[in-house]
Order: structure tokens, then sequence, then C-alpha cells
């Protein structure tokens, strides 16, 4: 039953890997390299950005009306769109072009996240696999960053890195599809943890709704602009590098911000999260190496715990609501993202510099901290939605 579980929780992690770590986040690594190879400029960045987060919003909505596909068949359909729409950057085209895929990529992307949330969570159970699960997306990360160190290092194109990391994600998604159909032959287990069912302080949903909001709008600019923000101000080191940082912290950091989550419930980690994590994005304001670099320590090490935190905070109330909470704080968090590059972009345009994104995307996570903080955030946790008659089937659809 433990090598079960095990090995489910290697599949999850897979999907999201695919999904996330190559989908959404192999981008920023290869952004410098596309507008160095002119496959991109650097407002046309801003746009494929915006667009794949939009997409991501609309796939988080698709999803909730997809409640009754099961979840296997949505990550195998959600990964075989995600490695298309990456080797499709292998081929010139316009640059409209290539927003319009970054947003097909972002609408994957979502899927991945929901079904592979829902798959593990709720259809087998195992919520306290959450960890493991969200880790997949700094190890894709990681995984896709040095796939493309090792491109540039080979003086290949953006558009030859594109088509290795389209077949990755091949490799990685089949491997993650034939492990959930050996285990799907098996008897799940169906097992809860009453620990996690009973975690101290709480947060409402229409609170927890704006808190991941807000999460989504803070973290992204430095997700999105990182390596350009330390081009220059590192000019030995291949800013790819310190992007695999970035998700190297996110892979430990699932596991350390599920423990305080246990031993402090939602409001009190959940605070301390966006605490650190907004230090991490203001610390490029002080234009040293240093601080770019435990930026990117901090904000990868943060940003996956949000979710972290977050989900399993959302799956405790998710039966009296009527409406599938998963999906509709993946929207919120896809919102945020939506907004935080229009405005980086914006300021850009105004100062020539990402100072004010940055201070923004600051302030905006401690915002989020303070409505999670036990005193300010209450402990009435759902009272304001009543139970639903298809409760049981809403907790099944995560």
């Amino acid at each position: 039953m433990i090598r079960s579980e095990r090995l489910a929780e290697v599949a999850a992690a897979l999907v999201l890997v695919v999904g996330m770590g190559f989908g959404r986040f192999a981008f920023t690594g290869l952004y410098p390299l596309m507008v160095a190879d002119g496959q991109l400029s650097l407002t046309g960045g801003s746009y494929a950005a915006s667009a794949n987060y939009a997409g991501y919003l609309v796939g988080a909505l698709l999803t909730a009306a997809l409640s009754s596909v099961p979840s296997r068949m949505l990550c195998a359909v959600s990964i075989a769109a995600t490695a298309l729409t990456l080797a499709l950057l292998a081929l010139p085209q316009p640059e409209w072009l290539l927003v319009v895929i970054r947003g097909l990529s972002g609408v994957a992307s979502a899927v991945t996240m929901v079904a592979a949330s829902r798959w593990l969570l709720s259809d087998r159970g195992q919520h306290n696999g959450s960890p493991a699960l969200f880790s997949g997306v700094g190890i894709g990360i990681l995984f896709s960053a040095e796939v493309i160190a090792a491109g540039s290092v080979l003086s290949l194109s953006s558009w030859s890195i594109w088509l290795l990391l389209g077949l990755a994600c091949l490799v990685c998604g089949g491997m993650a599809i034939v492990i959930q159909v050996v285990l799907e032959r098996e008897k799940r287990s169906g097992r809860d943890s009453p620990r996690d069912e009973d975690r101290p302080g709480t947060v409402g949903a229409r609170r927890l709704i704006v808190i991941y909001g807000l999460a989504g709008f803070g973290y992204i600019v430095t997700a999105t602009y990182l390596p350009l923000l330390v081009k220059e101000a590192i000019a030995p080191i291949d800013p790819v590098h310190v992007w695999a940082i970035f998700g190297a912290a996110a892979i430990p950091s699932c596991f350390l911000w599920h423990r305080l989550y246990r031993q402090w419930g939602t409001n009190l980690s959940l605070c301390a999260n966006l605490i650190v994590q907004g230090i991490g994005v203001a610390l490029p304001l002080l234009h040293a190496p240093v601080p770019y670099l435990l930026s990117a320590l901090l904000v990868g090490g943060t940003f996956m715990g949000t979710v972290t935190i977050a989900m399993p905070a959302a799956r405790r109330v998710a039966h009296m609501l009527r409406f599938n909470i998963l999906a509709i704080m993946t929207a919120a968090y896809g919102l945020g993202q939506i907004i935080g590059p229009l405005i980086a972009s914006y300021l850009f345009a105004q100062t020539q510099a990402f100072d004010a994104s940055l201070a923004v995307a600051a302030v905006v996570l401690m915002l989020a901290a303070a409505l999670s903080f036990p005193a300010v955030g209450t402990n009435r946790s759902v009272a304001s939605f009543p139970p639903s008659e298809g409760a049981d089937q809403n907790r099944r659809n995560g």
C-alpha cells in the first residue's frame, strides 16, 4: 500500500513537471535567449506571459466545467497539449502567433494543476501527498532550466531548445500516465489523514480566494522577469542558472511549508509564507548580486509553499460549498498572474526599470499576509456558504 501511495505521488508530480515546470515556467528561463535570437521582443514577451496567464485562467474555469471527466483523462490530454504547444514554438512564426500558442499552453497548464491535484488528493484520497505533488513544479523548473542551459552551451537556438523541451514533456508525461493506469487497476486506499482534517485556525472561503489571487499577483513579476533582472547584475553567470536556483528552492519548500502548516495551522503558516515571499520579491531593489540570489531562494522557496498550504485549506471546506473551490482559487491565482505582467510592462515603459513593479508586488504580498494573520483572518470557515445537495459530489471533484 505504501509503495502504491509513493508511486501515485510520483505520477502526480510528473504531471506537474510537464504542465507547470515545462509548460508554464520554461518560458521564463528561455525568455532572454528568445529575445537575443530575435524570436521575441521584450514587449512581446510581456504579452506572451500575460496570454499564458490568461490561458491559465480559462483553463481553470474550463476544468470546473469538466468536473465529470475522469481526472486521469484530463491529465493525459493536458500533457499531450503541453508537449504540442512547446514543440510548436520550435517553428518560425510571427510574434502574434507565438503569443496565441503561449495562451493555449496556459490552458493546458491549469488543467494539469487541477487534474493532478484532483486525481491524487480526491480520487485516491492521499491528502498528505500534497507536498510531493506540488514539488513537481520545482522539479520541472529545475529540469527545464538545465535543459535550456545545456542547449545554450551547445549553441542551440531558442527554437531548437523548445523542441527539446517538447520531447522531454512526452517522456515525463508518458511515465506519469503509465503509472496512473497501473495504479488505477489496484484498489484505492481512500484513506484520510485525521490530523490533516483538524488543523487549528482556518481562513474563510472568500478570504482564502482573495489571498490566493493576491499571491498570484505578488510572485509573478519575479517568476516572469528574474533571468532578465539578473542578466546585467551577475554578468559572469548564465541567468538561467539563477532561475534553476528558483526551481531547486521550490522542491523542498513544499515539504517544509506542509510541516509548518500541520504545526501552526492555516493562518499562521500562510501569513509567514507570504511575508517571506514579499521580502524575497523586494530584495532585487537593492541592485546587488547577493540580493538577486537570495530573491531566487526566497521566492522559489515560498511560491509553491503557498499552494501547499492553501489547497489543503480549500479541501477542508469544499464539501460545504456550492462551487468547485479548487478551480475558483486556480482562476483567482490566474487572474493575479494576468494583471502582474501587464502592470510590470506599463511601469517599465514609464521608468525603464522593474523597481516599481517589484515594489507593488511586495506590497500586495504583505497585504495578503495581513489578511492571513490569525488576528485578522476569521475562524468562521464557510458559514456564508450553505451546504448544497451535491456536497458529496463537490467534495469528490476537489
